[in-house]
């Protein structure tokens, strides 16, 4: 059944048109695969476009943290400070919360430990979160060439189906199909080229996001239990030291 729906765009005159799309014709499998690479492009060029704005979003937010928030007097006043909803606003909130709930602790390890659990829970949602949509990335990127691969099989077995019906390897029997082939091949690597660059790079500033998350819970859990005491050091520029003015000689005594 399936050879007879391959051969159906082979059968009738003999055309000299060449061209990818003149091999196209009239072949269905091979448009179903060009649509599905096509959806698979498009899909990782959103998700690439999409994270990497997101993943800006929240590394300029972290200025915001190290310029105005350590300078507050109490977290409840930085967090005012900080935008609703974004990821740093999330782990002051939360540890906030944790810091309120102190008091049904037993004693102060079990306290501690569970406001660094909290946090550690708020870490691993964010971080859940900025690896959305990561997975399809990694799964366009090892399955496309498969994909153009199957496209590359069915058009040799087009160009095969031309010459059986010919009964000759003229170039004009099989031009079409093996170009339909090769081309199918090149779109299946295109594709997943870019979605593995794209899911290594994303992965890798994700790695850098995690590292100043980690960092951001552990001076709250710090100051938490210094209550206020221990602050970060603030990222902030020396004053340049100004020159000083030579000093005087001292006369010279006379013998």
């Amino acid at each position: 059944m399936i050879t007879e729906f391959l051969a159906a765009g082979a059968e009738g005159d003999v055309k000299t048109e060449f061209g990818f799309w003149a091999a196209m014709e009239g072949n269905y499998i091979a448009w179903a695969i060009l649509i599905v690479l096509i959806i698979m492009s498009v899909g990782s060029f959103y998700i690439l476009i999409t994270k990497y704005l997101e993943q800006n979003k929240i590394m300029r937010q972290f200025k915001d943290v190290r310029s105005t928030f350590w300078r507050t007097n109490s977290l409840k006043e930085g967090a005012g400070k900080l935008e609703k909803n974004s990821a740093w606003r999330q782990l002051v909130d939360d540890a906030l919360k944790a810091e309120e709930e102190h008091g049904k602790m037993t004693d102060s390890l079990e306290a501690h430990d569970w406001m660094h659990g909290t946090l550690c829970r708020s870490e691993a949602s964010i971080n859940a979160k900025l690896a959305g949509g990561l997975p399809f990335l990694a799964t366009t990127g090892a399955t496309a060439p498969f994909v153009g691969l199957l496209g590359t099989v069915i058009g040799i077995y087009r160009a095969l189906i031309n010459i059986g019906l010919a009964g000759s390897a003229s170039i004009d029997k099989v031009a079409g199909p093996v170009g339909e082939a090769l081309i199918m091949t090149a779109i299946g690597l295109l594709v997943a080229v870019p979605a593995v660059l794209a899911y290594n790079w994303l992965q890798s500033r994700n790695k850098r996001i995690a590292a100043m998350l980690n960092g951001f819970s552990t001076d709250l859990l710090a100051n938490i239990n210094s209550k206020g005491a221990v602050k970060p050091a603030l990222l902030t520029k020396a004053a340049p030291a100004k020159p000083t003015a030579p000093a005087a000689a001292a006369p010279a005594k006379k013998a």
